[in-house]
């Protein structure tokens, strides 16, 4: 797997902007954060500056302003940090986390019901090949 940069929440927010809508120019990636936040105009531009230097981002001239493309894949950042927080917390393992809720009374029967559906489509899918 590819090294993926380390990103901050606030980057990250910066990063769904441009999964969502890219290429994406600056105006409007910072009219788009601007709906969901208070930052100003200049701290939306440090923030693209830093996620191209970590290689997060490719910016591409264009006039005068810049186009983003995302150079990490959602998917790819989101299964990375799922597991360096099952590593952090539960020891890697997923049926850790899931007791730890189970026991300290965190799922619902809704969330109880939703696991049990989405555990037999897997093992309808399973059965499948």
């Amino acid at each position: 797997m590819k090294e993926i940069p380390q990103i901050s929440e606030a980057e990250f927010e910066v990063m769904k902007v441009i999964w969502t809508y890219e290429p994406i120019s600056t105006p409007e990636i910072v009219e788009k954060l601007s709906k969901k936040s208070d930052w100003k105009p200049n701290t939306i531009h440090t923030m693209l500056a830093r996620l191209v230097k970590k290689s997060a981002l490719h910016a591409r001239k264009d006039g005068r302003m810049f186009i983003y493309t995302s150079l990490v894949e959602k998917h790819e950042y989101v299964e990375q940090k799922s597991k360096s927080f099952l590593k952090q917390f539960f020891g890697g393992t997923l049926n850790s986390m899931v007791l730890n809720l189970i026991e300290n009374d965190q799922l619902s029967n809704e969330d109880i019901t939703e696991l049990k559906k989405i555990l037999s489509m897997r093992d309808k899918k399973e059965g499948e090949k």
